[in-house]
């Protein structure tokens, strides 16, 4: 029988009395590592009212203060990054290389977020009227939520609870259903690391759940890092609701090639963007434009292509793990086809 994941509410880990639970897999063996529960509404509730409750005496902490408990979380995350990759790749596929990639750009965060004391500074206009004075303050907010992918769970989750909590609010966590136990270790961290119960809490479960967040009167922002449709739901459904919103959607980075450009350097740069985290990322370059002369290097860019080989994450010759599920590789099987129905230029007509 698959392990139960729990919810972490109040500072500690919480087992959910749902009846309804989500399979997490390994995307290399589709092996069931645990199942994640679909939070129940009193459960969400019970988080939301933990964390407004937290709210009013941590908006009243120092920014000095604050800053102390991100200046030691950001240590423990250093000294935990090879336990949090292990974790992240079984669940997500990178290899361990870039899992240790995903954690440290998310430390990097936690490290600005122990330095927001003079980024909280306001400022003033002395006699910007006659005889009147501006002052203008930064105030926290009140309760958050975070929305975050599949494909950094380590990272994304990192850009946004330390800053918020280091602003003087508090935190609710809504991690992919996919890849959710990496979301937990951070949590359980940051509880090591001095943190008063109930500033961060982490919802498990999928649609329904977030449903009940975006609309729920107590969360005062949503920030959310997903697909395009989901991300146009959140905007639109936060923002009818009052709340502030920041929705990064869909991104995903175009390349032109000139042909001044580096030659080597290029095509490193092409296939490992290309292949990190199985090309499920903003940086993938989904369209490379070859200009002039450039033109004679797509087959070398086909030839370096062909020497990364996909593997499991914990082996050392692998380049690059499996995508995240049999869905999105049915996908891109699908895109391939088209593109060879569709395209006149192909290089290499194999998979």
């Amino acid at each position: 029988m698959a392990e139960k994941l729990n919810l972490f509410i109040g500072g500690s880990l919480v087992q959910s009395g749902t009846k309804s639970w989500i399979e997490v897999l390994n995307p290399a063996t589709q092996e069931v590592l645990c199942e994640a529960p679909c939070a129940t509404d009193e459960e969400i509730e019970i988080a939301i009212k933990a964390a407004k409750d937290a709210f009013l005496s941590w908006r009243e902490t120092p920014p000095p203060e604050r800053s102390r408990v991100m200046m030691k979380y950001q240590d423990l995350l250093k000294t935990n990054q090879d336990e949090i990759a292990e974790i992240l790749s079984k669940e997500n596929g990178k290899t361990f290389e870039d899992a240790k990639g995903d954690v440290w750009r998310g430390i990097e965060v936690v490290e600005q977020a122990a330095n927001i004391t003079p980024l909280l500074m306001g400022e003033t206009v002395e006699n910007v009227a006659r005889e009147i004075d501006s002052y203008s303050y930064i105030q926290s907010l009140g309760v958050c939520l975070g929305i975050t992918p599949f494909n950094f769970p380590a990272m994304i989750p990192l850009w946004m609870f330390p800053m918020a909590i280091a602003c003087g609010n508090t935190f609710i966590l809504k991690p992919s259903e996919q890849d959710p136990m990496t979301s937990n270790k951070l949590a359980e961290l940051f509880t090591e690391a001095g943190a008063p119960p109930n500033l961060l809490q982490v919802i498990h479960g999928g649609k329904d759940q977030v449903d009940i967040l975006i609309r729920h009167p107590e969360i005062r922002a949503i920030s959310f890092v997903g697909s395009v449709p989901v991300g146009q739901y959140i905007y639109k459904t936060g923002t009818e609701h009052l709340k502030r919103v920041q929705s990064f959607a869909g991104a995903k980075n175009h390349m032109v090639v000139m042909p001044d450009a580096n030659k080597n350097k290029t095509i490193d740069s092409l296939v490992g963007s290309s292949v990190g985290a199985a090309g499920q990322r903003c940086m993938a370059i989904s369209v490379a434009v070859f200009v002039g002369s450039s033109k004679e290097w797509i087959e070398d860019l086909k030839n370096e292509m062909e020497i990364v080989a996909p593997g499991p994450w914990d082996s050392e010759e692998s380049g690059f793990g499996p995508v995240i599920s049999p869905q999105a590789k049915d996908k891109i099987i699908g895109l391939i086809e088209r593109g060879k129905s569709e395209a006149d230029c192909l290089i290499d007509g194999s998979k």
